[in-house]
């Protein structure tokens, strides 16, 4: 009895980031890739930032929801990739408890506004299709703040519950988190208790997150393809969508993503290293294809960039000091 009791009070002050339990002796031969894509990451979404800051011509609505979705992006990964890389180059497996919650909330809390941030962009292209006379008056500087900040609020709103009800819980050991960071449902499993209402109430957000932003995306959607259908003009059509595939095909991938990670952790026979790497793969892709997507796909962003580099390599150095 007095041993139990003994171990049940032990809480546990740091966790152990495991990365991919069947590739542990392969963590160099990963890093290249991971820091890659952080990489590419960065520097796709940072120049969005910039075309979209520095061109007068993308002062418009879709591209301040664009460039919403770069900062999130960025801050999405950082929460994640830098401690990954870390442990894939250094072995530097360790995190404390605090840091684990943290990133918890910070990686869930981002991939939940971008959730939300997506339905605003596809919000902003209904009405700029289907409604384009009174655009400039629904859409005005006003409604695109409160619209983006909605979002931001909403998503760490609902992670934030979940998030503190977890780190309530005992852990008394043992502290091996099977996952590449600090993932909710990893670290539940950890806790030395019986974890139900954890299970039930993340489940419930989960599918809140994705369900209704998919809902509403698909209904945006069916509207402004009825609308287009309606412009006479082949060239009309083609126009009037051409300005919403970039984002669908982000959406697309995104929620696709999310949903194959989501069933194959209800899966039996999916082993642990292939649950990981769709998580992985779906938190890092969308952050990493969304620049590429609109870059490849839009030539006012492809314009701004190269006007930019250009601008770049005319100034002096001295002009900078």
């Amino acid at each position: 009895g007095m041993e139990i009791d003994n171990q049940s009070t032990h809480q546990i002050t740091e966790f152990i980031i495991i990365g991919f339990p069947g590739l542990q002796d392969h963590d160099r031969f990963l890093f290249p890739f991971f820091l890659a894509a952080y990489l590419v990451t960065l520097t796709g979404n940072m120049l969005i930032l910039i075309a979209v800051k520095t061109s007068h011509k993308l002062h418009t609505p879709m591209y301040f929801f664009l460039a919403n979705l770069s900062v999130i992006d960025i801050l999405y990964t950082t929460t994640t990739l830098p401690k990954m890389l870390s442990k894939l180059l250094l072995d530097d497996k360790v995190i404390s408890f605090t840091g684990c919650f943290l990133q918890m909330f910070f990686f869930l809390s981002f991939g939940t506004i971008e959730c939300f941030t997506l339905v605003v962009m596809a919000y902003d292209r209904y009405v700029a299709i289907c409604d384009p006379l009174r655009y400039n008056t629904k859409i005005t500087k006003e409604v695109c703040i409160l619209l983006a900040a909605s979002a931001w609020v909403l998503g760490f709103a609902l992670i934030f519950p979940a998030v503190i009800l977890t780190a309530q819980l005992p852990y008394c050991g043992p502290n091996s988190v099977y996952h590449c960071f600090c993932d909710h449902s990893a670290v539940l499993k950890l806790a030395c208790t019986d974890t139900i209402v954890n299970n039930i109430l993340g489940l419930s957000i989960a599918l809140t997150v994705l369900v209704i932003p998919c809902i509403l995306i698909l209904v945006s959607y069916v509207k402004i393809i009825i609308s287009v259908l309606k412009i006479a003009s082949g060239e009309g059509r083609r126009k009037a969508f051409s300005t919403c595939v970039s984002h669908l095909i982000v959406v697309i991938i995104f929620f696709s993503s999310a949903c194959f990670t989501y069933i194959s952790f209800r899966i039996p026979s999916v082993t642990v290293d292939f649950r990981i790497m769709c998580v992985v793969l779906y938190a890092f892709l969308t952050p990493m294809l969304n620049p590429i997507i609109y870059c490849l796909r839009n030539k006012e962003i492809r314009d701004a960039i190269t006007k930019f580099s250009k601008v770049e390599s005319l100034i002096p150095v001295t002009e900078n000091i």
